[in-house]
């Protein structure tokens, strides 16, 4: 994952600078370079459009005055909240925003946004957006939120319900726990039905204890003494567990597939993982593997 390149959409709300935070903090880690984006519509389909900061439509005369106030702020704005040096020309582009990011993000190897913005092109980053974006790209999607950017990495957390899919997570998992030195904790939900059960199969967990461990040492056994497993054992929906296992002590970062076959298949499915995205208090980095249909 050296020399990655990151693309952040960006609709100049305060929320930007998390995202750029955080894209700050993979590119420092992997000697990576932030390559800002906005996405705009004809300003006869969208409320407020360049208007929101400060452009007068006495200003505006055609699309290439627009881009080049688009292009300066972006950079600006970058250039305030990160390392010049780590800062690429930004791009623009007209159209839909979910499409444009998604089509963007193939020249990229990991997309920094967050969950939602506040003015101007707050629907950018509402939850259909965000959402399409996690279902859609295949690079990897880092969401932050309003209560947590990507900062210290000292606690990682990634979900497996043991299936392929689940698996496509665990090298972007391990390289990042890798490069900061981080614990990884790899980690199942075992779901326990008390109205059809008095109590939870103690032999049927410990099984499920031991294949994650297999698993563990299959995939990630490089990390040595910095990694661990758990099962969660619990009553509620499999994203329901991992939100209440992480809402105490929020982990540093979420590393998850989108994609899933059993186990917490709930978890991993697009419109669920954007929910635990939307809930959860840590960043969450969703890796959506390739398919074929």
């Amino acid at each position: 994952m050296d020399n990655i390149k990151i693309l952040v959409p960006l609709d100049f709300s305060e929320l930007g600078s998390k995202a750029l935070h955080s894209a700050e903090k993979l590119a420092k880690l992997f000697n990576g370079t932030i390559t800002p984006f906005h996405s705009y519509l004809p300003l006869n389909e969208v409320d407020g459009g360049p208007y929101m900061f400060g452009m007068g439509s006495a200003s505006v005369e055609d699309y290439d005055e627009i881009e080049d106030t688009l292009h300066g702020r972006l950079s600006e704005l970058a250039k305030e909240q990160v390392d010049a040096s780590l800062i690429t020309e930004p791009i623009i582009s007209i159209g839909n925003p979910a499409q444009a990011i998604v089509e963007e993000g193939k020249n990229f190897d990991v997309i920094v946004m967050t969950t939602h913005g506040r003015t101007g092109f707050s629907r950018f980053f509402l939850g259909s957006v965000s959402e399409k974006v996690l279902r859609t790209s295949h690079v990897p999607v880092l969401i932050v939120n309003q209560e947590r950017e990507l900062d210290d990495l000292n606690r990682i957390m990634l979900t497996t319900d043991f299936s392929d899919h689940s698996r496509e997570a665990f090298p972007i998992a391990k390289e990042i726990a890798r490069k900061a030195g981080a614990r990884l904790e790899l980690v199942n939900v075992f779901p326990f039905d008390p109205q059809h059960e008095d109590k939870p199969d103690e032999s049927k967990i410990e099984l499920r204890k031991q294949r994650l461990k297999v698993l563990s040492k299959e995939e990630l056994h490089d990390l040595g003494d910095l990694l661990e497993t758990k099962v969660i054992v619990s009553s509620d929906t499999p994203h329901e567990a991992i939100l209440n296992y992480n809402l105490d002590d929020p982990h540093d970062l979420i590393v998850m597939s989108t994609v899933g076959r059993t186990g917490i298949d709930y978890l991993m499915m697009g419109s669920t993982t954007a929910n635990v995205t939307r809930h959860v208090k840590s960043p969450v980095l969703s890796i959506n593997p390739k398919t074929n249909n």
